[in-house]
């Protein structure tokens, strides 16, 4: 037994595949090739979907939904081991993981990532009416590219319902970063779509990096002579949003001091601006781990921070609705 599930006093479930999906899966919404994903049922060609396990005795406090935003080009097997320490700790949650590619992050436009969000909102809340959706739900965010898909699930929302997205806790894994388009961040950020894409390529890695740079700067001139905003810029504006993200929810900010794409002065920044605007934030520094690492290399202190987040953010949530 590991130390996170003594800490958990649970055995992780041991996932298996579903028969019905192989590696290749023709989805409802067209003729979309979805990647493989154990245990999860698809539903877009980003989109997948695993029911909770079924028990006599339903676990208090257990949100009803987790979505889970991948960070930029992660695989299928990386981000269940995330989905499988979220069923430790909330077994009965059903679980709606996000992949995140990068090209469709920064090439769409706002409305476009919006529209590929939607079949989120039908999993989430199956009713139509907006009065019936509970906002038991808690979002775990990496990265930028996961906070851009978030944001657009956000407009997803409000574009249908007119009003907040309902949850109760997000947690951001190693986002936000800074948006500005300086030569460093442009290094940080080239750094990152380098290293989820090195391996499709028979070239040095920092040629790789040297592309997405480029492409990174033709994306910028674009969008300038478009007048449209970054994916980032606009992701960024999404979260610190009322109109879209409710500030009845909590925050749990967390990062590290290892990270070298994302930097935690940018993140502790972002929280003093979140916390002076009113927004409930709870933040956990690691030390030692880099990029989204924090859950590989200190998994007691990650699970607990959010086990204790999601407490705390049910325990204000039926305060504030007590008679």
């Amino acid at each position: 037994m590991t130390k996170r599930q003594r800490y958990l006093n649970l055995k992780t479930p041991e996932v298996q595949p579903d028969n019905k999906y192989s590696q290749k899966t023709t989805t409802e919404r067209g003729m979309a090739t979805t990647p493989y994903f154990p245990g999860f049922t698809a539903i877009s060609d980003q989109i997948f979907v695993r029911e909770g396990l079924q028990a006599e005795t339903t676990r208090p406090n257990q949100p009803e939904v987790l979505i889970i935003f991948a960070w930029g080009d992660a695989q299928p097997r990386n981000v269940t081991k995330y989905a499988d320490g979220f069923r430790a700790l909330y077994p009965q949650s059903k679980q709606i993981a996000v992949l995140s590619p990068i090209y469709k992050a920064l090439w769409r436009s706002m409305p476009q990532r919006a529209e590929a969000m939607k079949p989120i909102l039908d999993a989430v809340f199956p009713s139509k009416n907006p009065a019936e959706h509970t906002g038991s739900v808690l979002v775990h965010v990496m990265s930028n590219t996961g906070g851009i898909a978030y944001a657009a699930t956000l407009h997803a929302y409000r574009n249908t319902y007119g009003r907040p997205f309902p949850h109760r806790l997000v947690t951001l894994d190693s986002t936000p970063g800074s948006t500005d388009l300086t030569l460093a961040n442009m290094r940080r950020l080239s750094l990152a779509m380098a290293l989820g894409t090195a391996s499709w390529f028979p070239w040095p890695f920092a040629l790789t990096q040297g592309l997405w740079g480029v492409f990174l700067c033709v994306m910028n001139v674009i969008e300038r002579i478009l007048g449209r905003k970054s994916a980032g810029v606009e992701s960024v504006k999404a979260i610190g949003n009322a109109e879209l993200s409710t500030k009845e929810a909590r925050r749990l900010y967390l990062y590290g001091k290892g990270d070298r794409i994302i930097l935690w002065t940018d993140i502790e920044r972002h929280v003093a601006e979140a916390r002076g605007e009113g927004w409930k934030s709870d933040c956990r520094l690691f030390e030692g781990s880099g990029h989204v690492e924090h859950m590989r290399k200190s998994p007691v202190e990650y699970w607990k921070a959010i086990q204790e987040s999601w407490e705390e953010a049910v325990r204000k949530s039926e305060a504030e609705y007590q008679p």
